[in-house]
């Protein structure tokens, strides 16, 4: 059942609307903003050279002699993350079930919720077990600009988060979760990478990333998988020799070096995708896809003390189009990845969608309209504002979205 929003409460929620959210300590036009761009240069956390060379690693191919698998679904961190440059998105999508009995509870599919799609013995490929209704897809994520992503503060996710139901007389309400820094002995910090927020440092998404789409371990993730929960011993014939962990480093160096997706130069300076740009705000899109936010300063510690946010990262304004916190938009996939509840997913980051072409977590929307469309529960009044724009004024607003 959808909340009851009074009239008063609506036409409150369309003033309020009409301001972008942008949590700061001091205003952005003090701070410089990111420098963005679809390019293999770093953002200057790394030399380029060091960029170039954690790129490599990054793009690299395993083999079963590396370790690869027995059970995964790519071969490389650059195949699922690789367009326009390595670290954007890609048409790749994984597999996800598990059981949700009578009374709402889910279980993980045997083995995790995870089904890997391929296999270095025919015998071990997994597959969805009887009695696993709940299934999804999920889509690649960019990483291109996460390293500014790790550098937001949890008092600023919290910051944007208490100011949401105030906005919306309640129909919005983000959830920030804590999770585990591996890294720091599993020290809790507001999740923001993946699409249940599942991991807070880069460190610790490229260990989980590197076991679970690649089947390799690391002192991170020392266990192996399963196949459908059976071991994967007979299979398992090469020890994973790059256990040392310096891969895992590598990808998430290269992840916090690389900049933030540009927008489209020509389409984005039109008066089209400019008026877009305020009806988003103003029909209250910005409420979940928060157009600004800005970084903790540099010298910050985070990530349990494992990390000191660089100069190249810290102070900076960034664009993401996101809250990355929790909501529910009807969209839920079903899943539980604990805390992050069934019915509830990040909100997307919408900077680089001009490079999407399957959108939403599932990648089962072909169009930027339907997209819209299939936003519900917190985000229902902001897709009724929507369906009652003119038809320029739509058209404006995927002018805007297109430019992104």
């Amino acid at each position: 059942m959808k909340p009851r929003v009074s009239i008063v409460t609506i036409a409150a929620w369309t003033m309020a609307a009409a301001w972008a959210i942008v949590p700061r300590a001091v205003s952005t036009a003090d701070l410089p903003d990111a420098q963005t761009g679809f390019s293999d240069l770093t953002n200057g956390v790394l030399t380029q050279a060091e960029f170039d060379a954690a790129r490599d690693v990054f793009n690299e191919q395993e083999s079963i002699a590396d370790g690869l698998g027995p059970v995964y679904n790519a071969q490389s961190c650059g195949e699922c993350h690789q367009n326009p440059v390595s670290g954007g998105v890609s048409q790749v999508t994984e597999v996800r079930a598990g059981h949700t009995n009578s009374f709402g509870r889910f279980f993980d599919h045997p083995g995790g919720s995870l089904i890997h799609s391929r296999a270095i013995d025919a015998t071990a490929q997994e597959r969805v077990l009887p009695g696993n209704e709940t299934r999804t897809l999920r889509t690649s994520l960019n990483t291109l600009g996460d390293g500014f992503v790790e550098a937001i503060s949890n008092t600023t996710l919290l910051s944007i988060a208490a100011r949401q139901p105030g906005l919306t007389g309640g129909v919005i309400a983000g959830q920030a979760i804590g999770v585990p820094v591996n890294e720091a002995g599993g020290v809790l910090r507001i999740g923001r990478f993946g699409w249940k927020d599942q991991h807070a440092s880069l460190l610790s998404f490229a260990a989980d990333a590197y076991l679970n789409e690649m089947g390799i371990t690391s002192p991170l993730q020392p266990v192996e998988n399963t196949t459908n929960g059976r071991s994967v011993a007979p299979y398992d014939h090469v020890a994973d020799p790059e256990n040392s962990g310096d891969d895992v480093e590598s990808f998430a160096q290269f992840m916090r070096s690389t900049m933030p997706p540009s927008r489209d130069p020509e389409l984005s300076v039109t008066a089209e995708a400019q008026r877009g740009e305020r009806i988003f705000s103003a029909i209250g899109c910005n409420i979940c896809h928060v157009t600004s936010i800005t970084t903790a300063p540099a010298g910050t510690l985070v990530n349990g003390g494992e990390l000191v946010v660089p100069p190249a990262l810290g102070g900076r304004v960034i664009h993401p189009f996101s809250d990355f916190l929790l909501h529910d938009i009807g969209t839920g996939d079903g899943i539980v990845q604990a805390p992050a509840p069934a019915n509830k997913m990040r909100t997307a980051p919408l900077w680089g969608l001009r490079t999407h072409d399957r959108l939403m977590h599932d990648a089962l929307s072909l169009t930027l309209t339907n997209a819209i469309l299939r936003h519900d529960g917190e985000a229902y009044l902001t897709r009724a504002r929507f369906r009652n724009l003119t038809a320029d004024d739509q058209a404006a607003l995927l002018a805007f979205l297109s430019s992104l």
